[in-house]
């Protein structure tokens, strides 16, 4: 069986890999990632783990954002020294929640339960793949893009634009850097916070977070700049879209 520990705490992630070792011989530990990123990069990694350990505030924020980021259909036991997110860590890939300091006789009841649940070919093993989908949080708080030959997680609040550009959608972050993903800004509504983000056009959907001026421009339509906007051109809000705008901006 291969586990994949997900802690930002070495001396916790030293215990628990041996406290597994010495639950079950036959386990092979695939590593340790201590951030939220690090995680998203491992999990989609060959060997892919049978069961993920999981802390849930890791160094860059909280573990659920690597469920909102892409889709996970590994089972997950959390270890953590909180309590308050019982509920939520249940609408995600949850077979068991183990408070810190974690003891070896809890731990292996887990270990059971896992090996109870996903061991052979029972017809009633549950399919995380659809309960991530019904229970996973309204709007995304991250998009995994490509950059190079590794991923990059990259958090809303980083992000200034969505734009097309020659028929392919790109992500605009703060350091003014382009990613191309493959959602279209109609799926993208769909996925981003209306409070936070609006579509000015048909090309751009923009942060409001990002918007750095605003001035009136030719048939009654709206011109802004962006925060370290790696387009030279400035964006346009559509003659249609402006009414609409204001208001979202003056809520």
């Amino acid at each position: 069986m291969n586990i994949l520990v997900v802690e930002n705490e070495m001396p916790a992630a030293d215990r628990l890999i041996g406290m597994l070792k010495k639950a079950d011989s036959a386990i092979t530990i695939l590593g340790v990632s201590e951030t939220v990123e690090d995680a998203i990069n491992r999990i989609g990694e060959e060997p892919r783990p049978d069961l993920i350990l999981m802390d849930i505030q890791l160094d860059d924020g909280l573990c659920f954002e690597i469920f909102d980021t892409i889709s996970v259909d590994i089972p997950v036991i959390f270890t953590t020294a909180y309590d308050e997110y019982t509920l939520r860590a249940f609408k995600v890939n949850s077979v068991d929640y183990l408070l810190k300091p974690v003891e070896e006789d809890a731990l292996k009841a887990a270990l059971k339960k896992y090996k109870k649940l996903f061991g052979g070919n029972d017809p009633f093993r549950r399919d995380f793949k659809q309960l991530l989908y019904e229970f996973r949080n309204q709007y995304r708080s991250r998009f995994l893009v490509k950059a190079g030959e590794k991923y990059r997680s990259i958090p809303v609040a980083e992000i200034t634009h969505f734009h097309i550009l020659e028929r392919s959608v790109f992500l605009n972050d703060l350091q003014g850097k382009d990613y191309g993903i493959d959602n279209s800004l109609e799926q993208l509504q769909n996925m981003l916070d209306p409070r936070k983000f609006f579509r000015i056009n048909r090309e751009c959907i923009v942060n409001i977070n990002a918007i750095e001026t605003m001035y009136g421009y030719s048939s009654s339509r709206l011109q802004l700049t962006l925060k370290n906007s790696s387009k030279k051109d400035e964006l346009v809000v559509s003659r249609e879209k402006v009414s609409e705008f204001k208001k979202w901006i003056d809520r």
